[in-house]
């Protein structure tokens, strides 16, 4: 990796006003900054677009981006479409690093230097970023997932991984078949949960608990799931307020796409191996799911 790895990053940003500044601070005080950060105004109807045009005046490392709102948000493949529009506005070549970072987080002011050196020590490292922790009564709490599981929120790829996987697939469940695709191919894929990104919105709070479970159903039906694994899946929710709502709306979102014959992700290699794992998973053999690794060893 070299001595003095570069990265690059992408924020794709929507109606954030309310957050979006602070996400800004974070980087600028960052002890080792990115060669270049684009932020992609989505079409936002608040004041997001006024206070990016404003830091991107400053300093010349932040570009901008606007894109025309489309007149609704688009779950899942719009975030994508607007990493795109920066990552084909990026003028710097010679990254080491590319980061996807959403705009309503706060992390310290080490967190980039810190999550590079886990690259540095592990050079099967793929893609990895800090664990995401909310503010519940005044305490700051995990959001807990899979070891190998990157939030989407903050994701840092490796530069030759981002080349084998071919970078980001244009459908819902986007952020987990990077890294299960990472995985087949023979990388490693972990979450920091001890560098704290702190998220100032609630996952899901853009939709409500039915319509993000129906959604979250329906990315894993196009991601190519196995039914058994989401039924499995289902039943764990079970005891999550709202009570049945979630567990109902995975199912719903996720049979709905066989009945309505919702396209699955167009690669079939990768759809066996993810069922594959899952099955694994529920038999309680060693995966990508297993909590006592961020990854699927190399064998």
């Amino acid at each position: 990796m070299g001595e003095k790895a570069s990265y690059v990053v992408i924020t794709p940003a929507r109606d954030e006003g309310e957050y979006i500044e602070k996400t800004i601070l974070s980087m600028v005080g960052q002890t080792i900054r990115p060669k270049e950060w684009v932020i992609v105004d989505d079409g936002s109807k608040d004041h997001t677009g006024k206070i990016i045009d404003d830091y991107g005046k400053r300093y010349d490392w932040i570009k901008v981006v606007h894109r025309k709102n489309r007149g609704f948000r688009q779950a899942g493949t719009g975030v994508v479409e607007a990493f795109y529009a920066g990552y084909n506005a990026l003028q710097t070549k010679d990254w080491d690093f590319i980061v996807k970072l959403d705009g309503d987080l706060m992390f310290d002011k080490d967190y980039f230097e810190r999550s590079l050196l886990y690259f540095e020590k592990d050079d099967r490292l793929g893609i990895g970023g800090g664990g995401i922790y909310h503010i519940l009564d005044g305490k700051e709490v995990l959001e807990e997932d899979h070891a190998f599981h990157v939030r989407g929120a903050t994701k840092i790829y490796r530069r030759a991984c981002w080349d084998d996987i071919g970078g980001l697939h244009m459908v819902p469940g986007w952020d987990t078949l990077d890294e299960v695709k990472a995985n087949m191919l023979g990388w490693k894929t972990r979450g920091f949960p001890e560098l704290k990104v702190i998220h100032l919105r609630f996952t899901g709070k853009a939709e409500g608990s039915w319509r993000n479970a129906v959604k979250n159903g329906r990315a894993s039906y196009i991601s190519g799931y196995h039914p058994l694994f989401m039924i499995f899946k289902a039943i764990k929710r079970l005891s999550e307020k709202p009570y049945l709502i979630v567990s109902v709306g995975l199912l719903y979102g996720y049979f709905g796409g066989y009945l309505k014959k919702v396209p699955m992700v167009n690669d079939r290699e990768l759809i066996k191996y993810i069922r594959k794992e899952q099955l694994k998973r529920i038999f309680f053999q060693k995966s990508i799911y297993s909590k006592d690794t961020g990854f699927l060893e190399n064998t």
